[in-house]
């Protein structure tokens, strides 16, 4: 299947413009973060938490966050009954590539968002590898990303699709999270970049393997 680049384009820049107009699922992600995190900090009571322990908490927090909104990504269509007009005037892979492209731009600005809170909340939180530790951040979000953008196209027809997403996501993610804590850790703690180098490769070859799967499969997906 050809990746025509002008639909895929033209496609990212009209949910970048509905969303900004209705910020419907903007300002779910960004409650959902701000009550998570209270939540954290409330049950916590003012204790200092180990590194280990808030790097797990970080992950968890992003997940779920993902899980709040991502869902969206193709039920909008349905619900505007636009799905067969972009199937006459799109590609299948074009499709993808322009949900995929604003998908990623959401979720590392939200990632970026929940890194922020946690530094500023969270005592003893400190990155010694920031670059290190902003590539698994980035690298978590494209991963994140490229595996919701197919889910959500699966249950978008469904009737059960808020318990759907989260049911398929997460053991299709769990790997991706495993690698990310890891490598998390690996900056937060100190130690040097080779450290990180199996876990960076199992993120790029994950992010690899489910953007080349989903593009093979999203025309069967899409039209059935």
């Amino acid at each position: 299947m050809a990746l025509a680049v002008k639909p895929a384009s033209a496609l990212f820049q009209k949910d970048v413009r509905s969303e900004l107009r209705t910020r419907y699922t903007l300002n779910a992600l960004l409650m959902f973060v701000v009550i998570s995190i209270s939540v954290v900090l409330f049950s916590v009571a003012g204790e200092t938490l180990q590194p280990e322990i808030t790097i797990g908490m970080l992950w968890i927090v992003m997940f779920f966050s993902a899980m709040s909104g991502m869902s969206r990504t193709f039920v909008a269509e349905e619900e505007k009954g636009t799905t067969m007009t972009l199937q006459l005037l799109a590609s299948p892979s074009s499709i993808y590539a322009g949900k995929l492209l604003f998908n990623l731009l959401l979720i590392v600005c939200l990632n970026a968002v929940i890194v922020v809170l946690f530094l500023l909340t969270m005592e003893k939180f400190a990155i010694s590898q920031p670059g290190l530790f902003w590539l698994v951040i980035l690298l978590g979000g494209f991963g994140i990303a490229s595996a919701t953008t197919i889910i959500a196209a699966i249950i978008a027809k469904a009737r059960t699709k808020g318990t759907l997403f989260p049911v398929l996501s997460f053991p299709i993610l769990l790997p991706l999270i495993m690698a990310g804590i890891s490598a998390t850790k690996t900056a937060v703690m100190g130690t040097t970049w080779e450290a990180a180098i199996p876990d960076l490769q199992l993120l790029v070859s994950y992010i690899v393997v489910v953007i080349t799967t989903s593009f093979l499969l999203f025309d069967y997906v899409w039209k059935d």
